[in-house]
């Protein structure tokens, strides 16, 4: 099964455009809320060849869905110490999900995965859905390095 380099025939940038999409400070990628209520949240974010997102964490659940594009490499640290390394992505024979749920008060990070091989090399497009709604978009941010260490995930 192949994966599609883009929506419709569409750059990175003509997302980036047509979604109103803008730099997320800290965390990094683009994205955009598009809906919110007392509850949840749900964003667009897009990830560009060699861009990531930092360690972070929310309070509530997340779920994080893959719309198209390369695969995209996560790093999931939980509270009680557990290691998960999804790869959010459309191969399901590779092992890839095409949603990955992120648990309460996980520090998580993505970065870009090389899919030179399936001749994928363009942005990936998901989004994010989260049970209980973030205060602004400057949630905990943390250092990559030390989160890794405190769960020996290096």
């Amino acid at each position: 099964m192949g994966q599609r380099e883009d929506l419709a025939g569409l750059s990175g940038a003509e997302v980036v455009a047509m979604l109103g999409l803008v730099p997320l400070p800290e965390e990094g990628g683009m994205w955009r809320e598009v809906w919110r209520d007392e509850q949840s949240t749900a964003i667009y974010f897009l990830i560009r060849p060699g861009d990531f997102s930092a360690m972070h964490r929310l309070d509530g659940p997340e779920l994080r869905h893959h719309y198209a594009g390369a695969a995209v490499q996560m790093l999931l640290l939980g509270p009680d110490g557990l290691v998960e390394r999804p790869v959010l992505g459309d191969d399901l024979e590779a092992g890839e999900r095409p949603c990955v749920v992120v648990p309460a008060h996980t520090w998580m990070g993505a970065s870009t995965q090389s899919s030179h091989d399936k001749g994928t090399v363009g942005y990936r497009t998901l989004s994010s859905t989260c049970g209980v709604r973030p205060p602004t978009p400057q949630h905990p941010v943390g250092d990559t390095r030390q989160s890794c260490r405190r769960h020996d995930a290096s």
